[in-house]
């Protein structure tokens, strides 16, 4: 779908629907029901779109019997060599079936074309873990519609180009087991990658891949450490919000610091950017702006990291910390 000349999220919505129960024959049928069920803001335009791609609809979708199926022809998928879905009959129709699962699951199901289509490419692309990577074809609304899909309730992450989908949701990921051949050679590149780290980083890492209070998935570990760091930039909104923010947060640098020591105590190792921002109830900011408070209290010295390394968060020079036992525990249920 995100090959064809199509911009808007009906048309490419529809699309996928209609290539998915044409993949076999060439043509596929829709009823004016199933459209109404697509939600999308311009049915007609849509169809319109499509059109314009030489997918004829042989009937009325728009005026026609809602429960009447109509056949749409998709010229490229018609011929039984070089298919371009190569779908068997049991697969054409466990696809079609996850696609409307897919769209008609609570979180996405009043969201918009842009957010539901979104949902199809983050499912499709998500590991059985809910872990998964933002496809490059991924168009730019449905980019745009991810904090949608945050909020509510289909995307439990979402940093940088990686996302997990909620528990609720899980059972959509698209992707299944890797094969251990490849699973093997992931595996083999992170014992490679500890081999050459040095004896303090290495006793880090596996302070970090072991911790059973954090119960972090290998593959988020080995992710996090061997990435290569990004330069990040901000905003003059970024700034603006955070002159904002701090003013109701006057204790955010003891807090920090407090915090990051309770939970070096306890973990083995300091928190993450986002375990530092959960813990001390600042998740709901955004993004950037968590990002930024982080940079913030690291160049006032209430914290220290040894940057590029991840979990490396610490008490500055600028804390004053009492005896831990005195700190409130950053393990409780609720933090966690």
């Amino acid at each position: 779908m995100a090959s064809l000349p199509l911009t808007g999220a009906d048309a490419q919505l529809l699309a996928v629907v209609v290539a998915i129960r044409a993949a076999r024959s060439g043509a596929g049928n829709l009823t004016g029901a199933d459209l109404r069920s697509l939600r999308l803001t311009d049915p007609a335009g849509a169809l319109t779109a499509v059109e314009a791609l030489g997918w004829q609809a042989q009937g009325d979708l728009l005026g026609g019997d809602p429960d009447t199926p109509v056949p749409i022809t998709v010229p490229a998928l018609i011929g039984e060599t070089d298919r371009k879905l190569p779908f068997g009959k049991l697969m054409r129709s466990r696809v079609s079936g996850w696609t409307t699962r897919t769209l008609a699951v609570k979180p996405v199901k009043k969201a918009t074309p842009a957010a539901r289509l979104a949902a199809l490419f983050l499912a499709s692309h998500s590991s059985p873990n809910g872990y998964g990577t933002l496809p490059a074809a991924l168009p730019g609304h449905c980019r745009a519609a991810l904090p949608e899909l945050r909020s509510k309730g289909f995307l439990s992450e979402l940093e940088d180009e990686q996302y997990l989908l909620t528990e609720a949701v899980r059972h959509l990921s698209g992707m299944g087991p890797r094969p251990h051949a490849k699973a093997a050679v992931d595996l083999l590149r992170w014992q490679a990658w500890k081999e050459r780290a040095s004896a303090a980083l290495r006793r880090h890492v596996e302070a970090v891949e072991h911790c059973s209070l954090c119960a972090l998935p290998t593959e988020r570990v080995a992710r996090a450490f061997m990435g290569e760091p990004s330069a990040v930039r901000f905003s003059k909104k970024v700034h603006s919000a955070y002159g904002v923010w701090k003013d109701t947060q006057p204790d955010r640098g003891p807090r920090a610091a407090q915090f990051a020591a309770a939970f070096r105590a306890e973990h083995g190792h300091g928190p993450s950017m986002k375990q530092l921002c959960e813990g001390l109830g600042w998740q709901e900011q955004p993004r950037d702006l968590r990002h930024f408070i982080v940079l913030r209290l690291i160049a006032n010295e209430w914290l220290t990291n040894t940057a590029p390394v991840p979990w490396t968060l610490r008490p500055g020079r600028a804390a004053r910390i009492g005896p831990p036992a005195a700190v409130p525990a950053a393990g409780s249920a609720a933090q966690r």
